[in-house]
Formats: C-alpha cells, sequence, structure tokens
C-alpha cells in the first residue's frame, strides 16, 4: 500500500544474477592488469612501435570494458499492474495523449506498412476521445495521403473487432500474418475472413495506386485535401498541408458499433529549397523491429533494448532513442523540473474542448507548419527536438535529463512496439555510420555529457552515454587488431607471449571469459546461438567500416569539406532480396566503399591464412614450435577467417552478388615469392580499371580509392592458389 492509501502502479526490481556479473567483471579487471604488466615489462628491442600499437588498443579495449560495466553494474527492471488503474482514475482523469508516426519516402517506407502502423495505435485500449494520432509525411506524398484515407475508412471496422476479439498485435499485416483463421466459433470465423478481405482489399488498392506512382482522378474525387497537391512543386517545395481525417470531437466519427473514434491527422510540413528544413527532427517539431530473422544475420539491438538501457535506468535515466518513448509535453517544452512545477501538473486536468469547426482549425495549425514559423524562436535549440544532430533522439533525450527531468524504462513482456530491421548488409552498415557519426558529434561538440549534463545526471550515467558516443573511435583499435597481428605473421614478429608461456594465460583468459559472458548474456535475453555468432560478425563489420566512415566524415565536417546527410534506412525490398534475407543469406545490394573495407580485410587475414598453413606443411618437424610462438596471431586469423566466411561465399561462389570490379590478370606470375613478380602484379593492379554503378564524389573517390591494397591482395590470392596447383 503506498503513502496515498492506493496500492502501486508498477514496481522496480534490480537484476538478478549481479554477484556473478560483478565477480566476472573483477577477474576480467585482474586479468586486463596482468597484460598491462607483460606490455610494459617485455617491451622488445626491435618493432617497438608494432608492440606500443597493440599496448595502446588493448588500453582502448579496457577502456570501453570499464564503461561497459558501469552501464550493466546495477541494471533495474519495472513491472506495471494495469488492473489498479481504473481503481485509482477515473476515465476523465486519464491524460490525453498524441501519438506520432513519421513516414519520409513512400519508395522505402511503403504506405501499406505505415497506414498498418496508423491502424495499430488507433486500436489502444484508451478512451478514443483522448487519443490523437498524427501522420508527419515529410515526403510529402499524396500516395501516402490517400493509403491513410483508406485506412480512415478502415478503422471503422478494424477498431470494433480488436475489441471484440482482443486481437494481439493490433497491427491489421501483423496479425493476420500470426493467427490462424478462429475455428471453434463459426460466428467469430466468417466475421474473421469478412475483415481479413476488407484489409486484403484495402491493401491491394493502396499497392496497385502506389505502382502507379500517382492518385489517380476519379480517386483524388474523393476527398478535397487531394486539391492541397495541386500546389505542390517537389517533395522538398511546397506549403503546408494539413487535414483532419477524423476529428474525435465530431459526434458523428463513429465505428460500426457506434462508439467514437480517435482523431486522425495527417501533415505535411512546409517546405522551401533556401530553408533548412532538419530532418525528422523538424516533422517531430511541426507536431509539438518485427522482421528480425530467428538468428538476426545483420544483429540486433537485443542487449542495447534489453540490458543496457536497464543499466542506464539503474544509472539515473535511459537515453531516448526515438522511437517507442512517451514523453509529457511539458518535459519537451523546455521547462526544468521543479517541485513546485510538479505539484501543479498534479493540480492539471484534462481538458480537450476546443472552439472551431475541423476546416477552421486545419487552416489555423497551417501556420504552426510552415517553414518560417521557428525562425528566432527557441524551437530546436531549448525547445522540442534539437536540430544539427543524426541523433536528434539522444541528444534531445539528454536535453530533457539535465533540466532535471527524470526518464524510467519499461520493457514489457510483449514487446510494446515493433518496427522493421534493415534486410541488406549495406542498409545496416550505412544506418550504423549515421548513428556512430551522430553520437561522435554530440561527444566532441557542447553537448558532451560531461559538460551538457553535469547540473542533472549523475557522473555515472554522464559515463553510460560514451557507451555510444564512442562507437566511432572504436573503429581504430579494432582495425588495428585485424590488421596488424596478420601482417606480422608474414614477417615473423611475435606480438603475443608464447602459448606455453604463463604469461599467455591472462590473455586466453581475457579472451575465453569475456566471450563466454557474451554468448551466455545473448542467450540468457532470447537470443540463439547463431544468432550469438552473427552478432560478433556485425559488431567486426561495423567497427571496420561504418565506425570508420563515420569518424572519417565528421571529421571532414569539422575541417568544412562536407555537412551533414540525413540518410533514410529501406524498408521494404524485393522478392529475390526479402527472399534470401528470410534464408538468412546475407544480402550485400550495390557497391558501397564500406564493401572495399571489407573485401580487403578478409582477403588479407586468408592469405596470412594461407601463409601459415602451407609454412607448417612445409617445416613439418617445427610445426609445434611455430605455434608455440605464433599460436595467438594465428588463432586470431583462424577467427577473422571464420567471421568472413559470408565476404568469401559472396565474392567467389555466390552468382547473385554484384561485381564491381575487374581484376583479371593479363599475364600469370608463378612464383609468389619472385619480388619481380611480384612488382608485376602491383603495376598491373594499379592499372586495373574499376567500374562503378552508381556516381560518387570526388572526396569520397579519394577517400576510398586504396582498393588498390584490395586488388594487389586478389591477385596475390589468385597467383597462390594457382602455385599451389
Amino acid at each position: 500500500m503506498g503513502k496515498n492509501g492506493y496500492l502501486p502502479l508498477f514496481e522496480t526490481k534490480p537484476a538478478g544474477g549481479l554477484v556473478f556479473f560483478r565477480s566476472y567483471a573483477a577477474s576480467i579487471f585482474i586479468g586486463i592488469c596482468f597484460i598491462c604488466f607483460h606490455r610494459v615489462s617485455y617491451f622488445p628491442v626491435t618493432e617497438r612501435w608494432v608492440w606500443v600499437g597493440m599496448f595502446v588498443a588493448e588500453l582502448w579495449f579496457s577502456f570501453y570494458f570499464f564503461i561497459t560495466v558501469i552501464v550493466k553494474w546495477n541494471p533495474v527492471f519495472r513491472s506495471t499492474f494495469k488492473d489498479r488503474l481504473s481503481s485509482r482514475f477515473e476515465e476523465e482523469e486519464l491524460p490525453g495523449v498524441d501519438i506520432f508516426v513519421c513516414t519520409a519516402d513512400p519508395r522505402l517506407e511503403p504506405p501499406t506498412m505505415v497506414v498498418s502502423t496508423v491502424l495499430s495505435v488507433m486500436a489502444y485500449d484508451y478512451p478514443p476521445h483522448k487519443l490523437s494520432v498524427y501522420l508527419s509525411d515529410d515526403g510529402c506524398s499524396d500516395l501516402t495521403f490517400y493509403a491513410l484515407l483508406e485506412a480512415s475508412r478502415f478503422a471503422q471496422l478494424w477498431l470494433p473487432f480488436c475489441r471484440k476479439l482482443k486481437v494481439e498485435p493490433t497491427s491489421p499485416e501483423a496479425y493476420f500474418q500470426t493467427t490462424p483463421e478462429p475455428v471453434d466459433d463459426v460466428f467469430m470465423a466468417n466475421e474473421w475472413l469478412i475483415i481479413k478481405k476488407s484489409y486484403e482489399d484495402m491493401k491491394n488498392r493502396i499497392e496497385s495506386i502506389t505502382s502507379l506512382g500517382k492518385v489517380p482522378a476519379y480517386r483524388r474525387k474523393e476527398h478535397n485535401g487531394f486539391d492541397e497537391w495541386d500546389f505542390v512543386l517537389s517533395p522538398h517545395h511546397h506549403p503546408s498541408i494539413l487535414q483532419i481525417l477524423i476529428d474525435g470531437r465530431d459526434p458523428n466519427a463513429i465505428d460500426i458499433e457506434g462508439k467514437a473514434l480517435p482523431t486522425l491527422v495527417y501533415l505535411a510540413r512546409e517546405k522551401r529549397p533556401q530553408i533548412h528544413h532538419n530532418f525528422k527532427a523538424g516533422a517531430l517539431n511541426a507536431l509539438a523491429f518485427d522482421n528480425l530473422t530467428e538468428n538476426e544475420i545483420y544483429g540486433s539491438l537485443r542487449v542495447l533494448m534489453k540490458l543496457e538501457l536497464a543499466g542506464f535506468d539503474g544509472n539515473g535515466g535511459p537515453c531516448y532513442v526515438g522511437t517507442g518513448c512517451v514523453h509529457r509535453r511539458e518535459s519537451l517544452s523546455g521547462m526544468k523540473y521543479s517541485e513546485e512545477l510538479a505539484v501543479e501538473l498534479k493540480a492539471m486536468k484534462y481538458d480537450k474542448k476546443i472552439i472551431g469547426s475541423a476546416s477552421f482549425n486545419e487552416e489555423d495549425c497551417k501556420a504552426l507548419a510552415s517553414c518560417t514559423y521557428e525562425e528566432n524562436t527557441p524551437w530546436g535549440k531549448e525547445k522540442g527536438v534539437k536540430y544539427e544532430s543524426l541523433v536528434e533522439d539522444v541528444l534531445t533525450g539528454m536535453s530533457i535529463q539535465s533540466k532535471g527531468w527524470r526518464s524510467v524504462f519499461f520493457n514489457p513482456q510483449r514487446e510494446a512496439f515493433l518496427g522493421m530491421g534493415p534486410t541488406t548488409l549495406l542498409d545496416t552498415l550505412v544506418q550504423h555510420k549515421r548513428w556512430g557519426e551522430g553520437e561522435l558529434q554530440i561527444l566532441l561538440s557542447k553537448h558532451c555529457p560531461f559538460v551538457y549534463g553535469r547540473p542533472n545526471m549523475p557522473l555515472k550515467l554522464q559515463l553510460s552515454y560514451c557507451i555510444y558516443n564512442l562507437w566511432a573511435p572504436n573503429c581504430f583499435a579494432t582495425l588495428y587488431y585485424v590488421f596488424v597481428p596478420s601482417f606480422c605473421l608474414f614477417r615473423g614478429i611475435s606480438l603475443f607471449p608464447k602459448i606455453s608461456s604463463s604469461w599467455g594465460i591472462p590473455y586466453l583468459y581475457v579472451i575465453f571469459v569475456h566471450r563466454v559472458h557474451s554468448l551466455v548474456e545473448y542467450v540468457w535475453l532470447g537470443g540463439t546461438v547463431r544468432g550469438w555468432l552473427n552478432e560478433q560478425r556485425m559488431w567486426m563489420f561495423k567497427r571496420t567500416t561504418s565506425y570508420l566512415f563515420a569518424a572519417i566524415d565528421h571529421m571532414l565536417k569539422l575541417f568544412g569539406f562536407s555537412k551533414s546527410a540525413f540518410a533514410i534506412t529501406g524498408k521494404v525490398a524485393d522478392d529475390d532480396v526479402h527472399r534470401r534475407y528470410e534464408q538468412e543469406i546475407m544480402e550485400f545490394g550495390t557497391w558501397s566503399p564500406m564493401f572495399t573495407v571489407l573485401a580487403t580485410l578478409a582477403l588479407f587475414n586468408l592469405l596470412g591464412l594461407i601463409a601459415v598453413v602451407t609454412n607448417n606443411v612445409a617445416i613439418g618437424d617445427a610445426r609445434m614450435k611455430i605455434f608455440d610462438v605464433f599460436g595467438f596471431q594465428i588463432l586470431l586469423c583462424y577467427v577473422l577467417v571464420f567471421i568472413n566466411l559470408p565476404i568469401y561465399q559472396g565474392m567467389f561462389f555466390r552468382k547473385d552478388s554484384v561485381s564491381v570490379w575487374s581484376t583479371e590478370p593479363e599475364t600469370r606470375t608463378a612464383d609468389l615469392r619472385s619480388d619481380s613478380k611480384f612488382q608485376s602484379v602491383k603495376l598491373q593492379a594499379c592499372n586495373t580499371r574499376f567500374v562503378f554503378k552508381e556516381k560518387r564524389s570526388k572526396l569520397v573517390s579519394c577517400i576510398c580509392n586504396f582498393p588498390y591494397l584490395f586488388i594487389i591482395t586478389y591477385k596475390l590470392l589468385k597467383l597462390l592458389f594457382e602455385n599451389l596447383d
């Protein structure tokens, strides 16, 4: 029983097994101390800079491990008691809820998927007269508006159906894909079929018009709102468009059972070429992931969403990650939290009496969505969602916390929100490149958590933000570890203690125990062993490509060579891509400089492994001695080759991969060890002409034209195979 005489609405519990985690963290720390002592004590006379580089990389990994431990040191989990809500509050005392759904491109985010999301939130178990749903269309597409118009009609059938059958999930697309027809009740089975057919008919109409690329004239006559597109010059040059498709205040806005419908609004904010529109952040201010495969081939946010955010909660409050979040309107309006404000908020009552017709309010509110409304105002700086950031969500959440507001993390047993994850490797890497660059931008700006959040954020929460702010810098230590040990195998340089040495024990312990803990953690959170392997693969791919390009791009921006760009992740794939995704076959898609980096590193490590194997076969009796001296580097090479198996498959065996380079030599060199023939291969590589299927900027070309290294490695590998034959 609470202080006010009511039963609590939620409870907070610390995570279980913290003793084991803290013991594990302490043992890893001891192992790291031994590794550091070995690096300092056994400093080589020759190749000292290579040794120093390894030591610096290991210090970086140790520091990042320390940040990770802080995040996971005291996670808390919350559970709610929904049945107690009605005993605490009358329906009229519940607050009004505005739900924002954002879309930007009907080609990448199909209108059928968007309206299915809209219908799912309209069907929430909440008083409809207190629920408003806004679709913000930054693509200003009449195709999306038409889809929303169809959804507003279908809602009259869908919402009563959801109430009657207690439908879960409330997205019609997800529901009909996962729920079989009820067979034990003939009446309900008939109604189920009727609703399904109505949804499929609506979906077919939307998809057929989307495929045409325009709304036919006879469809445009169905609603006056289509007249607004007569003034649209392009998606980036048009006036504000605001249409109230369902007015929750209208007594005639009811479903087939006579129950009120929630308000449904379409908004396309004004855009002009000469005025920056601030991407998604601007769209949100104008208004104020279920397709994963079983083994998550492109990785997932499983650990982040299910554990790390709970750790943030234990350290002072989770960060805002852009979706699945509920804000108090006052927190977004720039108000600082105080005890006086808390008293005012508790005394505040909800009142939704608005004078005027829907058409009057449409015209009146268009001014709020104009591109000049925010000029010389605090919006985007002190109020609302923050501008000038590629991760506007994280920056906005940090701003809210710095003003004294407290956030909490709630992850119900049934996922509250489901989204669409990328279905190609390139989309995944591009998405993480944007996230990594945005996080680095925050760290190196005045919004650094150690400065921006100092007044109201505890130190442990400020440190927690670094787990994401340091994504991009992680690339340098990772690249060093991926490339240098394999390179030193060719030179016969040992970078680790002997396997037989007692100094090898801390290395083995830290590597083995750290990875075992990662596997156990991943499986405990609901993943699979194969999913964990895919996660490790993507961990390396992202660090050696996404975060590398994120770091380079941000450095270029700091020196004024480029500007920020917001990349939309595709949510739709063609049939062949979708089929391979469902089969968990890695999809490479079109050419990208990121693939050049991946291919170079993959081939280099494969070449190193082949060289080691051939040397071991040739030497024979000295095989164990070589393994004793170079064992750690050989094992690392084996692991890297295993991680890169999809890369080799795509390069040498798959017929569906896009070939973006021509590397066929005009002559063949017989002896790999001949310096003169190596120079011949190098010359041929430099004369190779690349064929790219997409235009690239000169800047990107300059940065990414180390494919010559890739070509050299590729040709050496081919010659090595020929030599072995």
